[in-house]
């Protein structure tokens, strides 16, 4: 069996690199989901990430990954993520999956979001607030001395009892220099004994919650993955930094909406 490699620990000049680098990742990503609307193409979409990426002199840490043909993820309503921008047109109603991945000064800054296109069902609404308080309380677990389990329960943990149901088959993951660094980062708690996090820890937490089942299948062109049931899926991601405090947003954006203002409780 194959020997992990050991978790990645930034020096303060690394984390102050990742800082820079999510920041932009975050830019890039507000920007596109105020320019993401109905009527444009998903291939639209990508092109435009492209244009906001050079603006800023940096470049996608997606594009040639594996061969994946993107600038960025862009994955519609059963599709949980992975989606390739092309001539799919958006449509009111749909939910829009958002992944951005951008590498600057030798660093990557991940993000993602999911965007409602004008009027949606309720209980999509619902399932978009779950996922993006889940991926809060995941947040708040990133802290030094606790397991990594931790953060990984939180989020099966409080979409469940709400009847939405986690993708097992894509985790989360550290991130730094490279796209995909230890440790992997499920969306339920793991079985067995899990790394202690440390600061310098790097994470990408990322959600990736369905309405229906949790069973998913990835189409012909090798990467979209969707739903087995076709049922809607909800994705948010954040880079964040574990301290010797609190836990740093790297990826920081205003949050979408609250979970009780659509009558969702804390559990």
């Amino acid at each position: 069996m194959a020997k992990r490699e050991k978790i990645p620990i930034k020096s303060p000049r690394e984390i102050e690199r990742m800082r820079a680098a999510c920041r932009t990742a975050s830019e890039v990503l507000q920007e596109l989901a105020r320019r993401t609307e109905p009527g444009r193409t998903t291939g639209e979409i990508d092109s435009l990430a492209g244009e906001l990426m050079r603006k800023r002199e940096c470049k996608s840490a997606f594009l040639g990954y594996r061969g994946f043909s993107g600038q960025i993820c862009i994955s519609i309503n059963e599709e949980v993520v992975h989606g390739i921008g092309g001539p799919r047109r958006i449509r009111e109603g749909d939910i829009v999956k958002l992944d951005v991945g951008i590498v600057q000064d030798g660093f990557i800054g991940d993000n993602a979001t999911t965007v409602p296109m004008g009027t949606i069902p309720v209980e999509t609404k619902r399932l978009l607030a779950a996922t993006e308080e889940s991926l809060y309380r995941a947040i708040d677990r990133a802290r030094a001395g606790l397991p990594l389990a931790e953060l990984c329960g939180a989020v099966e943990g409080y979409v469940v009892p709400f009847g939405f149901t986690v993708v097992r088959e894509f985790v989360g993951h550290g991130v730094g220099r490279r796209l995909h660094e230890e440790p992997q980062i499920p969306n339920y708690r793991p079985q067995g004994k899990t790394p202690i996090l440390m600061p310098g820890m790097t994470l990408a937490i990322e959600p990736m919650v369905n309405a229906g089942t949790a069973r998913v299948r990835i189409l012909g062109d090798g990467w979209t993955v969707i739903t087995e049931d076709r049922k809607p899926s909800s994705h948010f991601e954040h880079t964040v930094l574990v301290t010797e405090g609190e836990p740093e947003i790297l990826t920081w954006r205003p949050r979408e909406a609250l979970p009780e203002q659509l009558g969702i409780s804390p559990l």
